[in-house]
């Protein structure tokens, strides 16, 4: 059996592309890699600017500072508790509020999207806000953080998007099974919706493993603070010459390094997370779900 050789011309197509896209991530990488690298050089290299994408004056003296210090674990230890209780109110919010802009027939359709449009561009200021989570009693809690953003108008217009590409009939055929209207969600749609379920999951994760000024507005004890409130009390108190957050005895080495070391502190658990779910960003999940 004979088999179809690719011409020339497709042969240095693939050629040139292979290279181009090589290219494009080398430059994407070669950021970080050098934050990697400067967070484990020395102050002398790093101000000389002699560091690239290797560790020059291989230093850990500022880690070293940080991973010594209980309220940076007891910090660490609140981020993944927030991350995870936000995610998942944020989820179910979204889910539920999305699942019924979906649906053509409502009363009162439009009325609910403009609702969900207009916070998109109008909000109601920060002491509002403020004297709001106060006077709800919500300070110095999960809630303070977890409620005030759990639903992204952005988020909630995709996944509304999403639902609406669904065929009819998966549904139709559900309600005719029987199931209500909680089951064919939880029984039918989101088996299908693995896709847009993980990102939106990656999207909210991200937001609010990386948000810290939620925490430093609405948190008045360092034991409730998340990482990212420590790493930038800490980055304060290096560039301020008070350590603020955290005791460190050698502030030259952390002023010198500290702004690489949080970042490589702050994107490591996201990047370990993020290759388990892009695969479901190319998966075609819809494909045969319906038979012609």
């Amino acid at each position: 059996m004979s088999t179809i050789r690719p011409s020339r011309g497709y042969r240095v197509f693939q050629g040139v592309n292979g290279v181009i896209l090589t290219l494009v991530v080398l430059i994407t990488l070669y950021p970080f890699v050098n934050i990697v690298a400067r967070s484990f050089s020395g102050e002398k290299e790093i101000r000389a600017g002699d560091v690239t994408l290797w560790p020059k004056g291989f230093d850990l003296t500022t880690y070293e500072i940080v991973f010594s210090d209980s309220m940076f674990w007891r910090n660490y230890g609140n981020t993944v508790f927030y991350t995870v209780v936000a995610t998942a109110v944020a989820m179910v919010l979204t889910t539920c509020y999305a699942y019924v802009l979906s649906k053509h027939h409502l009363k009162g359709r439009g009325a609910l999207v403009g609702i969900a449009v207009f916070t998109m561009f109008f909000t109601g200021g920060l002491i509002p806000n403020y004297v709001l989570i106060t006077s709800l009693g919500l300070k110095n809690s999960v809630w303070a953080i977890a409620l005030p953003n759990a639903i992204s108008v952005f988020n909630l217009l995709v996944m509304k998007a999403f639902f609406e590409s669904l065929p009819s009939e998966l549904e139709e055929a559900a309600q005719i099974d029987g199931l209500s209207t909680y089951g064919t969600l939880l029984r039918i749609v989101l088996p299908l919706s693995k896709a847009v379920v993980a990102t939106m999951v990656l999207f909210y994760s991200v937001s609010f493993w990386n948000s810290w000024f939620s925490a430093f507005l609405y948190m008045d004890r360092s034991e409730l603070m998340p990482v990212t409130v420590y790493l930038r009390n800490l980055l304060a108190g290096a560039t301020g010459g008070t350590a603020a957050g955290a005791g460190t005895e050698n502030l030259t080495q952390v002023n010198a390094n500290i702004q690489a070391v949080t970042i490589v502190l702050t994107s490591l658990p996201i990047l370990c997370v993020y290759p388990f779910v892009q695969r479901y960003f190319v998966s075609g999940v819809m494909l045969g779900a319906v038979k012609g």
